[in-house]
């Protein structure tokens, strides 16, 4: 049941080994217009072609349900996608003489419930690139208006697996895409989904948000911050230097982070990219502020040990030293300071049972006890 390209050629996905493949939104244009001919036609139509934003047309191979709706079945390629498999099924009524199209969220589709989407709130979430190309497919079949009702069995339970719910998108899954294709791994989406949740944040008027590296970090943020509402605690992943840059251009007043200590060092060092395999963390940094924080020999050959904070991490807190943990953002380094305004920030290590105020050194709980879990607010 997979899609074919008309014109198509390996891509560079392809080449390395790994399958590109279709968007909801671009299955979403093909199960409309399907959808639209049977409509138009009174044919059920076994496959469609439809065209992608760069301008090529692929195919794609169309079911019927009992109820005369068109489904494309969408195949992720390798990308670890939660919608794999799904069926955007399509329906299509005549709206009479007069108007424009109608596209319609139904069963398990996701409607806006939150502003800074760039959708109308109560709008079913079918994003602008998609509308565009649902649109140009129905005009590929007549002109007269009709109404589009998309579904997905099973869309709930898939929108559960995404940040949905988070940004106020409730009820199933988003018909999305920029470019109609999905690429494995996309870091452009996943920078893509950063920026929309503090967008989001932002347009219901929080002043506040907080950026967890993963789901151990995120966890804890939100056992951190329970009063902050969900959409506030945004999983930048290693896009850490877009999210702050993104807070600081939609008027946020502060940014907490959360994160291990590996990716806190980097920061510090004014690493933005904090992938493992795109830096390193400087050990000598560590060094010097175990040094400048008077802290005990011990520590300090730790930092320069192994090659992972996690190490002088555990040092510092068999040792009762958080000192040097406090340097790491005193004073700010260059990397947390946003359009040449000088941020003052604070680390303190964290538990639930043991958190010594932010930034002064102390006695911390024994090591099982206490997460590699940094938290680093930044005033912008």
């Amino acid at each position: 049941m997979e899609p074919d390209e008309t014109d198509s050629s390996p891509g560079a996905a392809g080449r390395k080994g790994l399958r590109t493949a279709w968007t909801t939104g671009t299955c979403a244009s093909a199960a409309a217009k399907a959808a639209y001919l049977a409509v138009v036609s009174g044919r059920r139509p076994e496959r469609v072609e439809v065209a992608l934003p760069p301008g090529r047309r692929v195919g794609f191979p169309v079911e019927w349900d009992s109820a005369g709706r068109a489904a494309v079945v969408k195949d992720a390629g390798d990308d670890p996608d939660c919608t794999d498999g799904a069926r955007m099924t399509a329906g299509v009524r005549a709206r009479g003489s007069g108007g424009d199209h109608v596209l319609r969220a139904g069963e398990r589709i996701g409607t806006i419930t939150k502003p800074g989407l760039g959708l109308a709130v109560g709008a079913p979430a079918i994003n602008p690139v998609p509308r565009r190309m649902i649109l140009a497919a129905l005009a590929e079949v007549g002109t007269e208006p009709v109404d589009v009702t998309f579904s997905v069995p099973g869309g709930e339970a898939m929108a559960a697996e995404t940040t949905n719910a988070r940004l106020g998108i409730l009820g199933g899954i988003s018909i999305l895409g920029t470019s109609g294709v999905v690429r494995p791994f996309s870091t452009a989406s996943y920078r893509a989904s950063v920026v929309q949740q503090i967008d989001v944040a932002a347009a219901q008027g929080e002043r506040t948000v907080v950026l967890a590296t993963g789901t151990r970090s995120a966890a804890a943020a939100a056992r951190l911050y329970p009063a902050l509402d969900p959409v506030c605690l945004v999983e930048v992943g290693d896009f850490t230097g877009i999210a702050l840059r993104r807070a600081a251009h939609v008027g946020m007043a502060k940014v907490v982070f959360v994160g291990m200590a590996g990716k806190l060092t980097k920061l510090a060092a004014g690493v933005m990219m904090t992938h493992f395999h795109r830096s390193e963390v400087d050990t000598a940094l560590l060094a010097a502020l175990a040094v400048e924080a008077g802290a005990p020999p011990a520590v300090v050959e730790a930092a320069t040990a192994t090659a992972t904070a996690r190490h002088f991490f555990d040092a510092c807190v068999v040792h009762g030293c958080l000192g040097p943990l406090a340097l790491l953002s005193v004073p700010a380094p260059p990397a947390w300071r946003m359009r040449d305004r000088a941020s003052s920030s604070r680390w303190s290590s964290s538990t639930t049972k043991d958190r010594p105020p932010s930034g002064v050194p102390g006695r911390a709980a024994p090591p099982a006890a206490v997460p590699e879990t940094a938290i680093l607010e930044t005033l912008l």
